[in-house]
């Protein structure tokens, strides 16, 4: 059986790492050696979050993923930092609940543009890095299982995952070749601050039964683990109480 690959001394790039499986995902890979590069908006979080995991460990970088430039600024954080960039974790997604006629306009485009037009530039911002360092690297897209199916009062949401997971397969067969691999993460409900005030609440009773934001960061991390030999294209998370 091939041997899991240590992450000490890698580093990678989280975004919307100020909270659920972004900041979980970060404390994992730090856990286990790597460096990370915190791309979040708000700026409290990010200095809580790097000072929890050591100035040599993390960098905290404002932004919004809506931005091109603010995603380049994020991997020039890892590179300046680190001198190389081995991983992506596009993360940032929000979710708004209700039919598609419940929103406004604005709120609507801020969810597209986010959870798609967002892991665009993120990816776009990361890979000319991945590819300079000569081993290819990752691309791991938190996802969701709602890339797959549909669901009622998700329609918008609904949309920006399949997004997602069209652009993720189309850009494994670009990218593969040159050694870089790419995945989804496409988890069940996860009891996080995700849409809460937006057709979810806090401390939601269901969410007992639901996934953790450890758990989808540990398929994050054992996803960078893998021989470069091996690729994960898709990988749907459920918790055991959870219907599929």
């Amino acid at each position: 059986m091939p041997a899991t690959r240590d992450l000490a001394g890698t580093v990678v790039a989280i975004t919307g790492a100020t909270a659920g499986i972004g900041r979980e995902t970060a404390r994992q890979l730090v856990a286990g050696g790597a460096r990370v590069a915190l791309g979040g908006r708000r700026q409290e979080r990010l200095d809580e979050l790097v000072a929890e995991l050591g100035a040599d460990h993390a960098v905290g970088v404002v932004m919004d993923v809506r931005v091109p430039d603010d995603n380049a600024r994020l991997v020039a954080a890892a590179v300046e930092r680190w001198g190389r960039l081995d991983s992506v974790v596009p993360n940032a997604g929000i979710g708004m609940y209700g039919g598609v006629m419940d929103h406004t306009d604005e709120q609507l485009v801020e969810m597209m543009d986010t959870n798609y037009a967002g892991t665009v530039w993120t990816v776009r911002a990361a890979v000319p890095a991945l590819l300079a360092t000569g081993d290819g690297g990752d691309i791991v897209i938190v996802s969701s299982v709602a890339g797959f199916r549909g669901g009622a009062d998700e329609a918008v949401y609904t949309g920006t995952k399949h997004a997602q997971v069209g652009f993720a397969g189309s850009l494994d067969r670009e990218l593969r070749e040159k050694g870089v691999r790419v995945t989804l993460i496409c988890p069940a409900g996860t009891a996080t601050e995700f849409a809460v005030g937006a057709g979810r609440v806090e401390d939601d009773p269901r969410f007992a039964d639901w996934l953790t934001a450890d758990d989808v960061a540990a398929a994050v991390v054992h996803t960078l683990q893998q021989p470069r030999s091996l690729r994960t294209s898709i990988w749907t998370l459920w918790s055991m109480g959870q219907g599929s």
